[in-house]
């Protein structure tokens, strides 16, 4: 295809919702160079136990030897390959920021969508509940909860699920109180469709925009809080390999000055996963942005780079991707 093709209206009167939200993401070059970086970590890690050259528990070499063509990161302080257990690090990162961010988005929107559309004594009692679970200091309570119950991969990852939902239950609530009004989940209820069917068929599915975009920010933020808990002894336990419990070797300033191999790997992997993250979100907000407008600069034609497009269209008229 011309890359310097550009745009017209009849390509997006072809274009459904999903194609449109792709063509408008991959204008945003840092998000599509973001995505590519977080493709190849993902691919690194699934593939961890092809591609790590040692067992990630084993002592392979000299204790704290430094980078070298036999061991490329280096070893730690009691003699394991740095590469391998950074690779079995991603690996639970990536699954605790996945499935703690899946718990937490089930839990949100099934408390959101009944709060939202049944309102009265429910809706009042989930966001009072809400209300006080967001009360405590996020920080604050997810340190007691890992003090309470056995410090480990699960524990963490079910920790952080149950304390994430309230920022998604009140954005899909909020969402459900404008659908509600819409005329065709008026025609559904006046139909007398069952109100699952209502739910999770006409609600939901125009929900789902800024469920993911609020999504990656809990899939960074669990990232960021396991790393915390393992630094702090609260998380996943050595021997297993986590981006936290690595960094925990830096409290040392000789660590620090002279062996930077310890912990600059895993400092940078964290950062890097976290950034890429954040602006694959960005992008995903400004995509999925049902109000945006296309440019126009000549007759009949668009310039390649615009995000703007017409916000007409069968899923804005049904609030898809309402915020």
């Amino acid at each position: 295809m011309d890359k310097h093709r550009v745009t017209t209206y009849e390509d997006i009167a072809r274009e459904n919702y999903w194609q449109t939200v792709w063509r408008r993401f991959r204008h945003h070059r840092l998000a599509c160079v973001s995505l590519a970086v977080l493709a190849v970590i993902c691919t690194a890690a699934i593939l961890a136990p092809v591609i790590a050259p040692y067992d990630p528990e084993e002592i392979a070499g000299p204790f704290g030897a430094a980078p070298s063509f036999k061991f490329i990161l280096g070893t730690d302080q009691i003699g394991r390959d740095m590469l391998s257990r950074l690779l079995y690090a991603t690996r639970i990162s990536l699954l605790v920021g996945v499935l703690a961010t899946a718990i937490s988005t089930a839990i949100g929107v099934i408390l959101g969508l009944l709060g939202g559309y049944f309102g009265g004594w429910l809706d009042i009692a989930i966001m009072r509940f809400t209300d006080m679970v967001m009360s405590f200091p996020y920080i604050l309570l997810v340190l007691v909860a890992a003090a309470i119950f056995e410090p480990g991969l699960w524990s963490i990852i079910l920790i952080l699920g149950f304390v994430d939902w309230p920022g998604i239950a009140r954005l899909v609530r909020g969402n459900v109180l404008s659908l509600r009004e819409t005329n065709f989940v008026k025609s559904s209820i006046v139909a007398g469709m069952p109100v699952r069917h209502i739910l999770f068929s006409d609600i939901l599915p125009n929900t789902v925009a800024p469920i993911l975009v609020y999504a990656t920010s809990v899939m960074a933020l669990s990232m960021l809080d396991e790393a915390s808990l393992s630094f702090l002894g609260m998380g996943v336990q050595p021997p297993a390999a986590s981006l936290g419990n690595m960094l925990n070797s830096a409290q040392s300033m000789t660590v620090l000055t002279k062996q930077p191999w310890l912990w600059l790997p895993p400092g940078l992997l964290i950062v890097i996963l976290v950034v890429a993250i954040n602006f694959v979100g960005d992008a995903l907000r400004d995509a999925l942005d049902p109000s945006a407008v296309m440019t126009i600069r000549k007759a009949g034609t668009a310039v390649p780079g615009d995000e703007k497009e017409d916000g007409k269209g069968s899923h804005a008229e049904k609030g898809e991707g309402a915020v």
